[in-house]
């Protein structure tokens, strides 16, 4: 913890910290835990008063992290990673039939709705849990034990995993809508050749980084969630990509990008992994994205 900590802090004010952290806004973090956003602002002060220090700047307009709050984030992932995997561990070991599934994107894409619904009525005794992860990590835990099974996006490396394609979704290039190429009806990655572009921390799948950076090296801000990609875009009219058909608020346009490969939504897990709970998974992900 960073220095000043006096007492102990739950694992669930982490995760509370952990979403306003990644989201940057109090009440988009209250959306993302299902829960309203005064509690929430309670708990964050709480967790500062705790720390004896701020862990965020705040303003009418934004809210940002202060060092002290960087280095907190950092901690704070690490452990609850730590206890997911512990979690996972005892229960296995108890006999708990369970399944951890790890989704990277839209969590409302009708493909994940009409899975969810099929392995709910195919599996109705199973303890179902959910792991929604950033950008850093396109396998979702897989790799580190935190998940069973990933609904993702590719590319990354698939060594040691069974990864099947789901479907492809064409790519557009997010820009402020009152940036002069917002106009256009489509762009090229050569015409975005002298912009700046979001950046993935120092160890991110390599593969992953290249792809979202348009298969050429690039300079730019260091983001891990969809948010903070969205806010390099409005602050620094950073250069962001995105999957077409996604709903974005007005502040942004999003323009076809004609010469990037699609972007492939699949499903991975362990290699040989005998589970049959994660083979009727794979299976039933494949039939649900084929409507």
């Amino acid at each position: 913890m960073p220095p000043g900590y006096r007492g102990s802090v739950e694992l669930r004010t982490l995760r509370y910290f952990v979403a306003v952290a990644e989201e940057l806004h109090f009440g988009r973090a209250a959306t993302r835990l299902h829960m309203s956003q005064p509690p929430l602002s309670r708990a964050i002060k709480q967790l500062e008063a705790d720390v004896g220090a701020l862990l965020f700047t705040r303003s009418p307009t934004s809210v940002t992290l202060t060092p002290v709050g960087t280095v907190l984030l950092d901690e704070a992932r690490a452990l609850l990673d730590h206890a997911d995997r512990v979690r996972v561990r005892v229960r296995a070991a108890a006999g708990v039939a369970t399944i951890t599934i790890g989704i990277l994107g839209d969590g409302t894409d009708p493909g994940v709705a009409r899975l969810a619904a099929a392995f709910r009525r195919r599996h109705p005794g199973i303890d179902i849990r959910i792991r929604d992860t950033d950008l850093t990590d396109p396998t979702c835990g897989l790799r580190a034990g935190l998940v069973d099974v990933a609904l993702t996006r590719a590319p990354f490396d698939g060594t040691a995993l069974t990864v099947r394609e789901l479907r492809t979704d064409r790519v557009g290039v997010v820009l402020r809508a009152d940036d002069p190429l917002a106009r256009r009806d489509r762009l090229r990655l050569a015409e975005l050749s002298d912009r700046r572009w979001f950046q993935f921390p120092p160890g991110t799948d390599p593969a992953w980084q290249s792809y979202w950076n348009g298969g050429a090296p690039r300079e730019g801000p260091v983001v891990r969630a969809v948010q903070e990609c969205l806010q390099t875009v409005l602050w620094n009219g950073t250069v962001g990509l995105a999957p077409l058909g996604h709903d974005l608020p007005a502040e942004f346009a999003v323009v076809p990008l004609a010469d990037m490969e699609p972007s492939r939504v699949v499903v991975a897990c362990n290699e040989g992994d005998t589970n049959p709970l994660i083979r009727s998974f794979v299976e039933m992900a494949t039939a649900a994205y084929r409507h």
